[in-house]
């Protein structure tokens, strides 16, 4: 992990978990609790950390395939973990400004197409869990993550947002 303060969050987090959750089991079985614990977090950082690169490079784009058919550009790019490692602060606050507004727009969704969109794309479930997470077709997950994409675009170019 290349920022420090980042790390330390990550294991004050987890020992503050560790802590609420399985503070009366027997001192022995702490070790491999905080371990895992401590994985989880690591994981669900970098998670978090990339999909934020995405949402901030990727929304207001759409591109289409040598088909012609309308591709999800969230599906399709990858972002490097550490893409924002030696960002200027002047970046910073935009990216953080940035994100600012796209939480107040991803609030603004539709309940099933935020459900749709969180679960895919914060959560980085696959169509097929998405489905059953919510109990529908694979479809209509496709169809709750396209209208959702589309709004979060429309909104952010509404608001000046230009990614």
């Amino acid at each position: 992990m290349h920022d420090d303060h980042a790390a330390l969050d990550i294991v004050q987090d987890a020992m503050m978990r560790l802590a609420e959750k399985y503070g009366a089991r027997p001192v022995d079985e702490l070790p491999m609790l905080f371990q895992r614990i401590l994985q989880n977090a690591i994981r669900d950082y970098f998670r978090r950390h990339k999909v934020r690169a995405l949402w901030t490079t990727l929304l207001s784009s759409f591109s289409f395939n040598k088909e012609g058919d309308e591709q999800d550009p969230l599906e399709t790019l990858e972002v490097e973990s550490d893409s924002n490692y030696f960002e200027n602060p002047a970046n910073q606050l935009d990216r953080a400004q940035t994100l600012a507004v796209i939480e107040e727009a991803v609030g603004k969704l539709p309940a099933r197409q935020r459900e749709a969109f969180m679960l895919r794309y914060w959560e980085d479930m696959d169509v097929a869990e998405t489905a059953a997470a919510m109990g529908c077709s694979e479809g209509s997950v496709k169809t709750h993550c396209s209208r959702a994409v589309h709004t979060l675009a429309a909104a952010l170019k509404n608001k000046g947002v230009k990614l």
